[in-house]
Protein backbone atom coordinates (compact mmCIF):
# COMPACT_ATOMS: atom_id res chain seq x y z
CA UNK A 1 0.00 0.00 0.00
CA UNK A 2 1.39 3.32 -1.07
CA UNK A 3 2.11 5.85 1.94
CA UNK A 4 -0.44 8.37 1.94
CA UNK A 5 0.24 11.95 0.02
CA UNK A 6 1.37 14.55 2.25
CA UNK A 7 3.94 11.93 3.80
CA UNK A 8 5.80 12.28 0.92
CA UNK A 9 5.84 15.92 0.45
CA UNK A 10 9.17 18.47 0.98
CA UNK A 11 8.66 19.76 4.70
CA UNK A 12 7.99 23.27 5.41
CA UNK A 13 10.72 25.63 5.57
CA UNK A 14 12.06 25.53 9.21
CA UNK A 15 12.56 29.47 9.56
CA UNK A 16 15.53 29.09 11.67
CA UNK A 17 18.26 26.39 13.28
CA UNK A 18 20.77 25.19 10.81
CA UNK A 19 19.46 27.37 8.78
CA UNK A 20 21.31 30.71 9.57
CA UNK A 21 24.51 28.20 9.46
CA UNK A 22 22.98 28.34 5.77
CA UNK A 23 23.19 31.73 5.70
CA UNK A 24 26.09 32.26 7.10
CA UNK A 25 27.66 30.10 3.91
CA UNK A 26 25.48 31.89 1.92
CA UNK A 27 27.02 35.06 3.23
CA UNK A 28 30.53 34.14 1.96
CA UNK A 29 29.01 32.10 -1.01
CA UNK A 30 27.31 35.52 -2.63
CA UNK A 31 29.78 37.77 -0.97
CA UNK A 32 32.47 36.54 -3.49
CA UNK A 33 29.66 36.18 -6.42
CA UNK A 34 29.01 39.72 -5.92
CA UNK A 35 31.85 41.83 -4.77
CA UNK A 36 35.00 40.02 -6.63
CA UNK A 37 33.70 40.94 -9.95
CA UNK A 38 34.12 44.75 -8.38
CA UNK A 39 36.69 44.36 -6.18
CA UNK A 40 38.92 43.21 -8.80
CA UNK A 41 38.72 46.65 -10.57
CA UNK A 42 41.58 48.00 -8.52
CA UNK A 43 43.78 45.87 -11.24
CA UNK A 44 42.51 47.57 -13.69
CA UNK A 45 44.87 50.82 -14.18
CA UNK A 46 48.20 49.02 -13.74
CA UNK A 47 46.85 46.11 -16.30
CA UNK A 48 45.90 48.35 -18.79
CA UNK A 49 49.46 49.99 -18.89
CA UNK A 50 50.71 46.78 -18.86
CA UNK A 51 49.42 45.40 -21.42
CA UNK A 52 48.64 48.45 -23.66
CA UNK A 53 44.95 48.45 -23.91
CA UNK A 54 41.62 50.76 -23.86
CA UNK A 55 39.14 51.63 -20.67
CA UNK A 56 36.81 49.78 -23.01
CA UNK A 57 39.47 46.49 -23.13
CA UNK A 58 40.51 46.31 -19.96
CA UNK A 59 36.48 46.47 -18.69
CA UNK A 60 35.67 43.52 -20.61
CA UNK A 61 37.17 41.30 -17.71
CA UNK A 62 34.51 42.59 -14.91
CA UNK A 63 32.14 42.33 -18.11
CA UNK A 64 32.99 38.59 -19.25
CA UNK A 65 32.86 37.75 -15.48
CA UNK A 66 29.52 39.31 -14.70
CA UNK A 67 27.46 37.75 -17.77
CA UNK A 68 29.48 34.59 -16.96
CA UNK A 69 27.65 34.75 -13.38
CA UNK A 70 24.38 35.83 -14.31
CA UNK A 71 24.40 33.87 -17.75
CA UNK A 72 25.04 30.18 -16.30
CA UNK A 73 22.01 30.32 -13.99
CA UNK A 74 19.70 28.31 -15.86
CA UNK A 75 23.11 25.85 -15.88
CA UNK A 76 23.12 26.64 -12.07
CA UNK A 77 19.60 25.81 -11.54
CA UNK A 78 19.85 22.33 -13.25
CA UNK A 79 22.76 21.12 -11.19
CA UNK A 80 20.96 22.14 -8.48
CA UNK A 81 18.07 20.23 -9.16
CA UNK A 82 19.62 17.14 -10.06
CA UNK A 83 22.74 17.26 -7.73
CA UNK A 84 21.34 19.94 -4.93
CA UNK A 85 23.56 22.60 -3.54
CA UNK A 86 26.23 21.48 -1.70
CA UNK A 87 28.15 19.78 -4.20
CA UNK A 88 27.49 22.61 -6.92
CA UNK A 89 29.04 25.23 -4.45
CA UNK A 90 31.82 23.16 -3.58
CA UNK A 91 32.49 22.84 -7.33
CA UNK A 92 31.85 26.34 -8.20
CA UNK A 93 34.54 27.34 -5.41
CA UNK A 94 37.22 24.93 -7.31
CA UNK A 95 36.89 26.60 -10.13
CA UNK A 96 37.03 29.74 -9.03
CA UNK A 97 40.43 29.11 -7.54
CA UNK A 98 41.62 27.37 -10.86
CA UNK A 99 40.27 29.90 -12.56
CA UNK A 100 42.29 33.12 -10.90
CA UNK A 101 45.73 31.23 -10.42
CA UNK A 102 45.52 30.27 -14.17
CA UNK A 103 45.47 33.98 -14.56
CA UNK A 104 48.56 34.72 -13.19
CA UNK A 105 50.33 33.43 -15.51
CA UNK A 106 48.28 35.15 -18.31
CA UNK A 107 50.58 36.73 -20.90
CA UNK A 108 47.30 38.78 -23.04
CA UNK A 109 44.63 40.11 -21.98
CA UNK A 110 42.67 37.63 -24.16
CA UNK A 111 44.02 35.13 -21.81
CA UNK A 112 42.55 37.31 -18.89
CA UNK A 113 38.96 36.95 -20.94
CA UNK A 114 39.00 33.53 -20.61
CA UNK A 115 40.82 32.84 -16.89
CA UNK A 116 39.37 35.49 -14.78
CA UNK A 117 35.97 36.38 -16.90
CA UNK A 118 34.94 32.95 -17.98
CA UNK A 119 36.52 30.58 -15.64
CA UNK A 120 36.62 32.32 -12.33
CA UNK A 121 33.60 33.50 -13.64
CA UNK A 122 31.42 30.06 -14.07
CA UNK A 123 32.96 29.13 -10.59
CA UNK A 124 31.22 32.22 -9.14
CA UNK A 125 27.84 31.63 -11.09
CA UNK A 126 28.16 28.66 -9.26
CA UNK A 127 28.04 29.52 -5.89
CA UNK A 128 25.27 32.32 -6.49
CA UNK A 129 22.63 30.38 -7.66
CA UNK A 130 22.57 27.11 -4.85
CA UNK A 131 22.90 30.00 -2.31
CA UNK A 132 19.79 31.69 -3.25
CA UNK A 133 17.87 28.76 -3.79
CA UNK A 134 18.93 27.17 -0.38
CA UNK A 135 17.84 30.27 1.64
CA UNK A 136 14.40 29.86 0.06
CA UNK A 137 14.37 26.50 1.18
CA UNK A 138 15.30 26.95 5.21
CA UNK A 139 13.16 30.09 5.59
CA UNK A 140 9.57 31.61 4.76
CA UNK A 141 8.16 33.82 7.25
CA UNK A 142 11.63 35.30 8.27
CA UNK A 143 12.94 34.78 4.48
CA UNK A 144 13.05 38.46 3.85
CA UNK A 145 15.34 39.31 6.86
CA UNK A 146 18.03 36.28 5.84
CA UNK A 147 18.07 37.03 2.56
CA UNK A 148 19.19 40.70 3.49
CA UNK A 149 21.90 38.96 5.71
CA UNK A 150 23.35 36.55 2.85
CA UNK A 151 23.41 39.42 0.68
CA UNK A 152 25.48 41.82 3.08
CA UNK A 153 27.70 39.23 2.40
CA UNK A 154 28.62 41.90 -1.07
CA UNK A 155 29.16 44.90 0.52
CA UNK A 156 31.49 42.84 3.26
CA UNK A 157 33.54 41.25 0.90
CA UNK A 158 34.27 44.42 -0.76
CA UNK A 159 34.83 46.61 1.88
CA UNK A 160 37.67 43.91 2.70
CA UNK A 161 38.77 43.12 -0.93
CA UNK A 162 39.39 47.04 -1.73
CA UNK A 163 42.44 47.47 0.33
CA UNK A 164 43.45 44.38 0.50
CA UNK A 165 43.52 44.27 -3.43
CA UNK A 166 45.94 47.42 -3.08
CA UNK A 167 48.03 46.22 -0.82
CA UNK A 168 48.70 42.98 -2.47
CA UNK A 169 49.81 44.57 -5.57
CA UNK A 170 51.68 47.15 -3.49
CA UNK A 171 53.41 43.80 -2.11
CA UNK A 172 53.16 41.09 -4.88
CA UNK A 173 52.13 42.48 -8.19
CA UNK A 174 49.08 41.71 -9.99
CA UNK A 175 50.20 38.32 -10.87
CA UNK A 176 51.41 37.61 -7.47
CA UNK A 177 48.17 39.08 -6.52
CA UNK A 178 45.78 36.85 -8.62
CA UNK A 179 47.45 33.68 -6.88
CA UNK A 180 46.58 34.95 -3.59
CA UNK A 181 43.63 35.35 -4.32
CA UNK A 182 42.89 32.13 -6.12
CA UNK A 183 43.55 30.51 -2.49
CA UNK A 184 41.06 32.85 -0.54
CA UNK A 185 38.28 32.44 -3.53
CA UNK A 186 38.48 28.30 -2.34
CA UNK A 187 36.97 29.41 0.70
CA UNK A 188 33.66 29.01 -1.52
CA UNK A 189 34.25 25.04 -1.14
CA UNK A 190 33.98 25.65 2.54
CA UNK A 191 31.20 27.16 2.48
CA UNK A 192 29.46 24.65 0.15
CA UNK A 193 30.07 21.89 2.85
CA UNK A 194 27.73 23.88 5.09
CA UNK A 195 24.78 23.63 2.95
CA UNK A 196 23.23 20.58 3.97
CA UNK A 197 20.02 19.48 2.41
CA UNK A 198 16.39 19.91 4.22
CA UNK A 199 14.78 16.86 4.38
CA UNK A 200 13.72 13.79 1.69
CA UNK A 201 14.01 16.86 -1.25
CA UNK A 202 15.18 14.21 -3.40
CA UNK A 203 12.21 12.12 -2.68
CA UNK A 204 9.59 15.01 -3.37
CA UNK A 205 11.45 15.83 -6.71
CA UNK A 206 10.93 11.80 -7.87
CA UNK A 207 7.60 12.50 -6.33
CA UNK A 208 6.67 15.27 -8.72
CA UNK A 209 8.38 13.40 -11.86
CA UNK A 210 6.15 10.52 -11.44
CA UNK A 211 3.22 12.41 -11.54
CA UNK A 212 3.76 14.03 -14.06
CA UNK A 213 4.95 11.54 -16.41
CA UNK A 214 1.74 9.46 -15.17
CA UNK A 215 -0.04 12.50 -16.55
CA UNK A 216 1.62 13.32 -19.48
CA UNK A 217 1.58 9.08 -20.29
CA UNK A 218 -2.88 9.13 -19.52
CA UNK A 219 -2.65 12.65 -21.88
CA UNK A 220 -1.00 9.93 -24.34
CA UNK A 221 -3.65 7.59 -24.22
CA UNK A 222 -6.37 9.93 -24.36
CA UNK A 223 -4.61 11.09 -27.88
CA UNK A 224 -3.89 7.51 -29.35
CA UNK A 225 -7.99 6.94 -28.77
CA UNK A 226 -8.99 10.43 -30.27
CA UNK A 227 -6.27 9.45 -33.29
CA UNK A 228 -8.56 5.75 -33.90
CA UNK A 229 -11.59 7.32 -33.81
CA UNK A 230 -10.28 9.83 -37.06
CA UNK A 231 -10.56 8.52 -40.08
CA UNK A 232 -7.28 9.55 -41.94
CA UNK A 233 -4.43 7.99 -39.34
CA UNK A 234 -1.08 9.44 -39.29
CA UNK A 235 1.86 8.03 -40.44
CA UNK A 236 3.70 5.89 -37.22
CA UNK A 237 7.08 7.94 -38.18
CA UNK A 238 5.58 11.14 -37.52
CA UNK A 239 3.71 10.17 -34.33
CA UNK A 240 7.46 8.61 -32.79
CA UNK A 241 8.74 12.07 -34.09
CA UNK A 242 6.26 14.01 -32.22
CA UNK A 243 6.20 11.74 -29.00
CA UNK A 244 10.35 12.53 -29.16
CA UNK A 245 9.81 16.17 -29.31
CA UNK A 246 7.13 15.99 -26.53
CA UNK A 247 9.48 14.10 -23.97
CA UNK A 248 12.35 16.72 -24.73
CA UNK A 249 9.85 18.96 -23.99
CA UNK A 250 9.12 17.56 -21.18
CA UNK A 251 12.80 16.75 -19.55
CA UNK A 252 13.57 20.44 -20.56
CA UNK A 253 10.52 21.76 -18.09
CA UNK A 254 11.60 19.74 -15.59
CA UNK A 255 14.57 22.03 -14.88
CA UNK A 256 13.18 25.08 -16.61
CA UNK A 257 9.17 26.09 -16.14
CA UNK A 258 9.00 28.14 -19.82
CA UNK A 259 5.71 28.69 -18.59
CA UNK A 260 6.99 31.34 -16.96
CA UNK A 261 6.68 34.02 -19.73
CA UNK A 262 3.03 33.68 -19.44
CA UNK A 263 3.44 34.89 -15.90
CA UNK A 264 2.11 39.03 -16.44
CA UNK A 265 4.45 39.57 -12.97
CA UNK A 266 7.11 37.63 -13.96
CA UNK A 267 8.04 39.71 -17.49
CA UNK A 268 7.20 42.91 -15.90
CA UNK A 269 10.35 42.51 -13.64
CA UNK A 270 12.56 40.33 -16.08
CA UNK A 271 12.30 43.55 -18.75
CA UNK A 272 12.55 46.19 -15.48
CA UNK A 273 15.23 44.31 -14.78
CA UNK A 274 17.45 43.94 -18.12
CA UNK A 275 16.83 47.05 -18.14
CA UNK A 276 18.34 48.37 -14.87
CA UNK A 277 21.53 46.39 -15.57
CA UNK A 278 22.71 47.82 -18.25
CA UNK A 279 23.75 50.71 -15.63
CA UNK A 280 24.11 48.93 -12.31
CA UNK A 281 27.89 47.78 -12.13
CA UNK A 282 29.42 49.85 -14.25
CA UNK A 283 29.87 52.99 -11.77
CA UNK A 284 31.26 50.51 -9.19
CA UNK A 285 33.23 49.04 -11.75
CA UNK A 286 34.80 52.59 -12.47
CA UNK A 287 34.68 54.23 -8.90
CA UNK A 288 38.05 53.87 -8.12
CA UNK A 289 39.96 54.55 -11.62
CA UNK A 290 37.75 57.42 -11.71
CA UNK A 291 39.11 58.81 -8.12
CA UNK A 292 42.36 58.15 -9.77
CA UNK A 293 41.65 59.89 -12.71
CA UNK A 294 41.55 63.14 -11.17
CA UNK A 295 44.54 62.54 -8.80
CA UNK A 296 43.62 60.98 -5.36
CA UNK A 297 46.38 58.61 -4.61
CA UNK A 298 45.57 54.57 -5.00
CA UNK A 299 44.84 53.94 -0.92
CA UNK A 300 42.22 56.52 -1.06
CA UNK A 301 40.20 55.68 -4.36
CA UNK A 302 40.11 51.95 -3.30
CA UNK A 303 38.77 53.63 0.20
CA UNK A 304 35.67 54.76 -1.55
CA UNK A 305 34.36 51.49 -2.44
CA UNK A 306 34.88 50.73 1.20
CA UNK A 307 33.04 53.66 2.17
CA UNK A 308 30.19 52.62 0.11
CA UNK A 309 30.77 48.75 1.22
CA UNK A 310 30.24 49.84 4.72
CA UNK A 311 27.06 51.89 3.95
CA UNK A 312 26.04 48.87 1.90
CA UNK A 313 26.34 46.53 5.27
CA UNK A 314 24.23 48.68 7.13
CA UNK A 315 21.62 49.05 4.22
CA UNK A 316 21.01 45.34 3.10
CA UNK A 317 19.54 43.80 6.68
CA UNK A 318 17.88 47.22 7.30
CA UNK A 319 15.96 46.89 4.10
CA UNK A 320 15.25 43.36 4.47
CA UNK A 321 13.66 44.41 7.77
CA UNK A 322 11.48 47.25 5.99
CA UNK A 323 10.66 44.66 3.38
CA UNK A 324 9.43 42.81 5.87
CA UNK A 325 6.89 44.82 7.52
CA UNK A 326 3.47 44.38 7.48
CA UNK A 327 3.19 47.94 5.73
CA UNK A 328 5.73 47.09 3.20
CA UNK A 329 5.56 43.45 2.40
CA UNK A 330 2.21 43.25 0.41
CA UNK A 331 3.73 46.00 -1.58
CA UNK A 332 7.45 45.22 -1.89
CA UNK A 333 7.27 45.84 -5.71
CA UNK A 334 6.75 49.31 -5.12
CA UNK A 335 9.66 49.69 -2.85
CA UNK A 336 12.08 47.89 -5.19
CA UNK A 337 11.60 50.39 -7.93
CA UNK A 338 11.81 53.29 -5.75
CA UNK A 339 15.50 51.92 -4.88
CA UNK A 340 16.12 51.46 -8.71
CA UNK A 341 15.18 54.95 -9.62
CA UNK A 342 17.07 56.28 -6.17
CA UNK A 343 19.95 54.58 -7.72
CA UNK A 344 19.55 56.43 -10.64
CA UNK A 345 19.66 59.74 -9.16
CA UNK A 346 22.51 59.28 -7.67
CA UNK A 347 24.89 58.70 -10.81
CA UNK A 348 23.32 61.46 -12.03
CA UNK A 349 24.42 63.84 -9.27
CA UNK A 350 27.89 62.24 -9.39
CA UNK A 351 29.56 64.37 -11.89
CA UNK A 352 28.99 67.38 -9.57
CA UNK A 353 31.35 65.99 -7.06
CA UNK A 354 34.66 67.67 -7.89
CA UNK A 355 36.32 66.66 -4.93
CA UNK A 356 37.44 63.80 -2.30
CA UNK A 357 34.63 64.79 0.43
CA UNK A 358 32.27 65.13 -2.89
CA UNK A 359 33.05 61.53 -3.90
CA UNK A 360 32.89 60.50 0.02
CA UNK A 361 29.28 61.63 0.01
CA UNK A 362 28.73 60.30 -3.09
CA UNK A 363 29.91 57.00 -2.23
CA UNK A 364 27.42 56.96 1.03
CA UNK A 365 24.41 57.58 -0.72
CA UNK A 366 25.30 55.17 -3.71
CA UNK A 367 26.08 52.54 -1.03
CA UNK A 368 22.56 53.22 0.75
CA UNK A 369 20.88 52.82 -2.99
CA UNK A 370 23.11 49.76 -3.92
CA UNK A 371 22.32 48.04 -0.67
CA UNK A 372 18.58 48.73 -1.29
CA UNK A 373 18.49 47.27 -4.81
CA UNK A 374 20.38 44.33 -3.92
CA UNK A 375 18.28 43.22 -1.01
CA UNK A 376 15.64 42.52 -2.33
CA UNK A 377 16.39 41.99 -5.95
CA UNK A 378 15.34 38.17 -5.33
CA UNK A 379 13.02 38.54 -2.82
CA UNK A 380 10.63 40.56 -5.06
CA UNK A 381 11.21 37.66 -7.58
CA UNK A 382 10.25 34.95 -4.96
CA UNK A 383 6.79 37.36 -3.88
CA UNK A 384 5.80 37.44 -7.73
CA UNK A 385 6.35 33.45 -8.70
CA UNK A 386 6.80 32.08 -5.10
CA UNK A 387 8.82 29.17 -3.86
CA UNK A 388 8.12 26.41 -6.08
CA UNK A 389 8.79 28.26 -9.20
CA UNK A 390 11.68 30.61 -7.45
CA UNK A 391 14.43 27.86 -9.34
CA UNK A 392 13.58 28.05 -12.60
CA UNK A 393 12.76 31.92 -12.68
CA UNK A 394 16.09 33.32 -11.34
CA UNK A 395 17.54 30.86 -14.12
CA UNK A 396 15.69 32.45 -16.93
CA UNK A 397 15.98 35.76 -15.55
CA UNK A 398 19.87 35.85 -15.13
CA UNK A 399 20.43 34.32 -18.50
CA UNK A 400 18.31 37.06 -19.70
CA UNK A 401 20.17 39.61 -17.98
CA UNK A 402 23.53 38.45 -19.08
CA UNK A 403 23.39 40.22 -22.41
CA UNK A 404 23.23 43.84 -20.55
CA UNK A 405 25.25 42.89 -17.76
CA UNK A 406 28.04 42.14 -20.54
CA UNK A 407 27.21 45.25 -22.58
CA UNK A 408 26.49 47.61 -19.63
CA UNK A 409 30.72 48.05 -18.50
CA UNK A 410 32.34 48.48 -21.73
CA UNK A 411 29.42 51.05 -23.05
CA UNK A 412 30.70 53.03 -20.19
CA UNK A 413 34.01 52.23 -21.34
CA UNK A 414 33.84 53.44 -24.84
CA UNK A 415 31.63 56.74 -23.38
CA UNK A 416 35.45 57.53 -21.71
CA UNK A 417 37.76 56.46 -24.09
CA UNK A 418 35.88 59.03 -26.64
CA UNK A 419 34.65 61.92 -24.75
CA UNK A 420 38.06 61.53 -22.25
CA UNK A 421 35.65 62.26 -18.97
CA UNK A 422 33.60 60.14 -16.45
CA UNK A 423 31.13 61.77 -16.54
CA UNK A 424 29.09 60.70 -19.52
CA UNK A 425 29.33 57.04 -18.32
CA UNK A 426 27.58 58.25 -15.14
CA UNK A 427 25.22 60.32 -16.76
CA UNK A 428 24.27 56.86 -18.63
CA UNK A 429 24.05 54.96 -15.99
CA UNK A 430 21.79 57.26 -14.49
CA UNK A 431 19.36 57.77 -17.08
CA UNK A 432 18.83 54.02 -17.47
CA UNK A 433 17.93 53.38 -14.42
CA UNK A 434 15.58 56.02 -14.00
CA UNK A 435 13.72 54.75 -16.64
CA UNK A 436 14.03 51.54 -15.46
CA UNK A 437 12.92 52.19 -12.15
CA UNK A 438 10.02 54.46 -13.32
CA UNK A 439 9.37 51.81 -16.09
CA UNK A 440 8.58 49.21 -12.85
CA UNK A 441 6.78 51.43 -10.73
CA UNK A 442 4.20 52.04 -13.32
CA UNK A 443 3.59 48.55 -14.47
CA UNK A 444 4.02 46.82 -10.94
CA UNK A 445 0.65 49.64 -10.53
CA UNK A 446 -0.83 48.58 -13.58
CA UNK A 447 -0.20 44.53 -12.55
CA UNK A 448 -1.73 45.09 -8.73
CA UNK A 449 -5.21 46.92 -10.15
CA UNK A 450 -5.30 43.45 -12.34
CA UNK A 451 -4.79 41.00 -9.96
CA UNK A 452 -7.57 42.94 -7.81
CA UNK A 453 -9.65 42.56 -10.70
CA UNK A 454 -9.02 39.38 -11.18
CA UNK A 455 -9.57 38.33 -7.53
CA UNK A 456 -12.79 40.24 -6.86
CA UNK A 457 -14.26 38.36 -10.32
CA UNK A 458 -12.82 34.66 -8.97
CA UNK A 459 -14.78 35.87 -5.65
CA UNK A 460 -17.95 36.56 -7.40
CA UNK A 461 -17.74 33.11 -9.41
CA UNK A 462 -17.45 31.35 -5.97
CA UNK A 463 -19.99 33.03 -4.20
CA UNK A 464 -22.65 31.96 -6.96
CA UNK A 465 -23.36 28.33 -6.65
CA UNK A 466 -24.82 27.76 -9.94
CA UNK A 467 -22.13 28.85 -11.66
CA UNK A 468 -19.95 26.54 -9.54
CA UNK A 469 -22.20 23.50 -10.18
CA UNK A 470 -21.86 23.99 -14.04
CA UNK A 471 -18.09 24.54 -14.13
CA UNK A 472 -17.88 21.50 -11.92
CA UNK A 473 -20.06 19.14 -13.65
CA UNK A 474 -18.39 20.59 -17.21
CA UNK A 475 -15.07 19.38 -15.26
CA UNK A 476 -16.07 15.97 -14.46
CA UNK A 477 -17.69 14.96 -17.35
CA UNK A 478 -14.63 16.07 -19.42
CA UNK A 479 -11.65 14.60 -17.27
CA UNK A 480 -14.66 11.43 -17.31
CA UNK A 481 -14.56 11.39 -21.29
CA UNK A 482 -10.75 11.34 -21.77
CA UNK A 483 -9.87 9.57 -19.03
CA UNK A 484 -11.81 6.60 -18.80
CA UNK A 485 -13.64 6.75 -21.97
CA UNK A 486 -16.85 7.08 -23.48
CA UNK A 487 -19.03 4.22 -24.86
CA UNK A 488 -18.13 5.60 -28.51
CA UNK A 489 -14.53 5.06 -27.72
CA UNK A 490 -14.87 1.80 -26.45
CA UNK A 491 -16.70 0.65 -29.52
CA UNK A 492 -13.93 2.27 -31.51
CA UNK A 493 -11.26 0.43 -29.31
CA UNK A 494 -13.32 -2.90 -29.87
CA UNK A 495 -13.30 -2.34 -33.77
CA UNK A 496 -9.65 -1.37 -34.16
CA UNK A 497 -8.72 -4.25 -31.95
CA UNK A 498 -11.02 -6.76 -34.40
CA UNK A 499 -8.44 -6.02 -37.07
CA UNK A 500 -5.73 -6.38 -35.52
CA UNK A 501 -6.35 -9.73 -33.86
CA UNK A 502 -6.68 -11.11 -37.34
CA UNK A 503 -3.86 -9.43 -38.37
CA UNK A 504 -1.48 -11.27 -35.84
CA UNK A 505 -3.65 -14.09 -36.55
CA UNK A 506 -2.85 -14.20 -39.95
CA UNK A 507 0.92 -13.66 -39.04
CA UNK A 508 1.09 -16.32 -37.15
CA UNK A 509 -0.50 -18.75 -39.36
Amino acid sequence: MPPPANTRRAPSPPDGGWGWVVVFGAFVSIGFAYAFPKGIAIFFKEIQGFFGTSYSEVTWVSSIMLATTYGVGPISSILVNRYGSRPVVMFGGLLCGIGMVSAAFCTSIMQLYICVGFITGLGLALNLQPSVIMIGKYFLKRRPIANGLAMAGSPVMLCTLAPLNQFLFDSFGWRGSFLILGAILLNCCVAGALFRPIGPGTASVKTQVTEEEKGALKQEVTEDAMEISSPTNLPMKNKTEEEGDRDCCEKINRYLDFSLFKHRGFLIYLIGNVLMFLGFFAPIIFLAPYAKHTGIDEYSAAFLLSILAIVDIVARPTTGIIANSKWVRPRIQYFFSFSIAFNGVCHLLCPLASSYTGLVVYSVFFGLAFGMVCAMLFETLMDLVGAARFTSAVGLVTIAECCTILLGPPIGGMLIDTFGDYKYMFVKCGVVMVLAGTFLFIMNYYNYRVLAKEEKERKAREEDPKTVRTENEGRNNWIKETTQGGPELELLREEQAGPKKEENGIREV
